[in-house]
C-alpha cells in the first residue's frame, strides 16, 4: 500500500460516503477490510488514465495441451455436475 494513498475502512465507507466519495474525488483512495487493503475507490478519469483493463482470457478445453486437460478435466466435470444439481 503507497504512503500517500488516503486509506478508508469499508465501515468509513459506510458512515461517511459523502468523505469517501469526495477525497475519491481528488485522488485514488485504499477501501480496507479487517485492517488488509481490498479495494481501490477512484474517479472514471483516473481509471481511464490509469490504463487500466480485464487482463482476464478465456479458453476452451479442448484447446488445452494434452497433460494440463488430464489435470482439469475432473475438476470441471465435478464443477459441471454441481452446477447441475
Amino acid at each position: 500500500m503507497s504512503g500517500t494513498m488516503k486509506t478508508f475502512s469499508t465501515v468509513d465507507l459506510n458512515k461517511h460516503v459523502g468523505d469517501v466519495t469526495e477525497a475519491a474525488l481528488k485522488e485514488p483512495v485504499f477501501i480496507t477490510r479487517r485492517n488488509k487493503p481490498k479495494f481501490v475507490l477512484m474517479t472514471v478519469e483516473d481509471y481511464e488514465r490509469g490504463g487500466f483493463e480485464d487482463s482476464r482470457r478465456a479458453f476452451l478445453a479442448k484447446d488445452m495441451p494434452d497433460d494440463l486437460r488430464e489435470i482439469f478435466t475432473p475438476a470441471m466435470d465435478d464443477f459441471l455436475k454441481d452446477q447441475d444439481e
